[in-house]
């Protein structure tokens, strides 16, 4: 019986302990938002915005689809020099109506 009880006992200590851990840890770090949270936020975030080499010159192509349909060959930076937020990296979407011009062209 008190073998039983002394279980009991140090289970619920470690589950205690597991509270209180878990408690500590997401009050002192907070909680990553999940990613729908971040829907708004620009793909290429480490290119400045807009760029001080504007307009950009590209050698080979690196789309990225802005914010307002266009596909911007010339990647982030291409996208940013026209004062676009990138949607997503890659070409947009087939039928989308629209692409940026080529720069230097």
């Amino acid at each position: 019986m008190k073998s039983e009880l002394r279980k009991s006992q140090f289970h619920l200590q470690i589950l205690l302990f597991t509270v209180i851990f878990l408690s500590i840890t997401v009050c002192l770090n907070g909680l990553n938002p999940l990613p729908s949270h971040q829907d708004d936020e620009d793909k290429c975030p480490r290119t400045p915005f807009p760029t001080d080499s504007c307009p950009i010159n590209c050698f080979r192509p690196d789309p990225v689809c802005g914010v307002d349909g266009v596909t911007y060959w010339c990647g982030c930076p291409d996208a940013h020099c026209a004062g676009v937020r990138v949607a997503k990296l890659g070409p947009c979407s087939v039928g989308n109506g629209g692409s940026a011009a080529v720069p230097g062209g």
